[in-house]
């Protein structure tokens, strides 16, 4: 579906950006708006962004061994 930019502010800012990136104007919209996005869904606070992977985490079996410091030491080799 095409996408008609009539706000002259945002054409030009439209054909700066594909100026300086030298890419279509279709292209710097594009891109414009995955890095908004993009920053728009690193802006949520970091326990919302990690969430994900301490669920994936969570659901790992448990193995019962203990891993401490002399662990960590024997299996890198160190004394």
């Amino acid at each position: 579906m095409p996408l008609n930019i009539r706000s002259e502010e945002v054409n030009r800012l439209a054909e700066k950006l594909a100026s300086q990136a030298r890419v279509s104007k279709t292209e710097a919209v594009r891109m414009a708006l995955a890095n908004e996005l993009q920053r728009r869904e690193s802006s949520l606070p970091l326990a919302d962004r990690i969430r994900p992977i301490q669920d994936a985490f969570a659901r790992w079996p448990k193995t019962g061994m203990k891993a401490d410091k002399a662990f960590f030491d024997e299996i890198n080799g160190e004394p």
